[in-house]
């Protein structure tokens, strides 16, 4: 959604058509990037599957495996919605992955807001 208003904000812009051209280009490029990893999930780098162990939190890629992450404190668990916020180890920067509540079973969803709530070592570095 906010591609399109990205999109109708450069059309409407009043400057050279070079630049709207770039504008429209650069649009183009980034909804190339992020349908398949983050909204079709067609990738082989996107995120598909999330399970807690012993060894913490890991996040499921067909291109790399299970993968230990670190969730932040800014994850929000709400009854329709959870957004992740976690950083890969190994990797500096910060994602976001959203779950909604019919990706997964009810009570699986509950379960996963009530231990991303309540659980003691949620924010911990993965080992």
């Amino acid at each position: 959604m906010a591609q399109a208003f990205a999109v109708a904000a450069i059309v409407l812009l009043q400057c050279a058509p070079v630049a709207k051209f770039l504008g429209l280009l650069l649009c183009l490029l980034h909804a190339g990037w992020v349908l398949p990893r983050q909204i079709l999930l067609t990738h082989p780098r996107a995120f598909t599957g999330l399970r807690y162990s012993a060894e913490g939190w890991q996040l499921w890629s067909p291109a790399k495996g299970w993968q230990a992450v670190q969730l932040r404190p800014d994850s929000l668990a709400l009854p329709l919605i959870v957004v992740l916020r976690f950083r890969v180890c190994g990797e500096p920067w910060v994602r976001s992955l959203c779950v909604p509540r019919d990706a997964q079973a009810a009570d699986v969803h509950r379960r996963l807001r009530v231990r991303l709530k309540f659980g003691r070592r949620r924010w911990a570095a993965a080992e």
